[in-house]
């Protein structure tokens, strides 16, 4: 069995090729993958192969690689992605919620570090990097398309019986799937999504929703979603209130290591996720 693993935010790799970072951060992710499966009590079957789809170079933004991450520099779109974000992440009061779409950005950061028992530093850093990379790829035509043909280019080659798909690549594998509905997945497994974040991400996407409602790409047979219970990006961490999931897990990975691909990988339950189809059993009805 093969895997195709469609990374997130902040994965931009410096200084390497396209093919030079998918090989790079295919094997250290088939080494956290290699973790889940031990944890899993899986550890004897062999570790399907994985491949990486690399979409980072499209949605990087290299102005912002150096110094620390800077709020007043956001522009309009990122801010109404920050601000769909904290509405969607804190469940503020009506009075709380009319203060936040008005206030500065710092000020509404700072609302969910206090929320979240964050430190505003690591909220800041994830919300800017979120922010960007959601603005670039959502609203840069070209951007969106490349990133989408990336994906779906790695999975036509590879042709996996599985595609996990982290945070952000979960939005690109998404429309990449529905863009090519050609493309077979077993088992579309997707990890930290944002795909149901209202107002941010949700109404951007191609094909629209339908009365509130994502649709499943054509070529997917079967779709489980994990989320992180305190993870900042997932949220709405169960996305079968808007999308056709057919199977759905919360996992505890830690506090500060909330939302890397590489936590995800190392996690029990995704091993548990895709061995059925390494195994060629039947889909569970439950996770394990």
């Amino acid at each position: 069995m093969t895997i195709v693993a469609v990374h997130g935010i902040g994965n931009h790799q410096s200084g390497r090729s396209p093919d030079q970072a998918a090989t790079e951060l295919a094997g250290q992710w088939k080494l956290k993958l290699q973790q889940g499966f031990t944890a899993a009590g899986l550890g004897e079957h062999q570790l399907p192969a994985l491949h990486a789809a690399y979409y980072a170079h499209h949605t990087h933004a290299a102005e912002r690689q150096t110094g620390a991450p800077d709020v007043l520099a956001l522009d309009e779109r990122e801010q109404s992605v920050i601000i769909a974000w904290a509405l969607a992440l804190g469940s503020p009061t009506l009075q709380e919620r009319q203060g936040l779409i008005t206030a500065p950005m710092r000020q509404i950061l700072s609302w969910v570090s206090q929320r979240r028992n964050l430190p505003i530093g690591m909220v800041i850093r994830l919300a800017v990097q979120l922010a960007g990379e959601v603005r670039r790829y959502l609203h840069v035509p070209q951007v969106r398309a490349a990133a989408r043909s990336t994906v779906a280019e790695s999975i036509r080659r590879v042709r996996p019986r599985v595609v996990l798909a982290h945070s952000l690549g979960s939005v690109v594998a998404y429309e990449a799937l529905h863009a090519h509905p050609e493309l077979n997945v077993e088992c579309f497994v997707t990890l930290g999504s944002p795909l149901g974040l209202p107002g941010g991400i949700f109404d951007h996407l191609v094909p629209a929703p339908i009365a509130d409602r994502g649709a499943r790409p054509a070529g997917v047979r079967y779709w489980v979603n994990l989320a992180d219970t305190g993870d900042l990006v997932a949220i709405p961490r169960r996305l079968g209130d808007r999308f056709p999931v057919d199977q759905h897990a919360d996992t505890p990975i830690g506090r500060i290591d909330f939302h890397t691909f590489g936590a995800y990988l190392s996690s029990p339950l995704t091993a548990a996720a895709i061995a059925p189809f390494a195994r060629n059993l039947t889909i569970p009805d439950e996770m394990a």
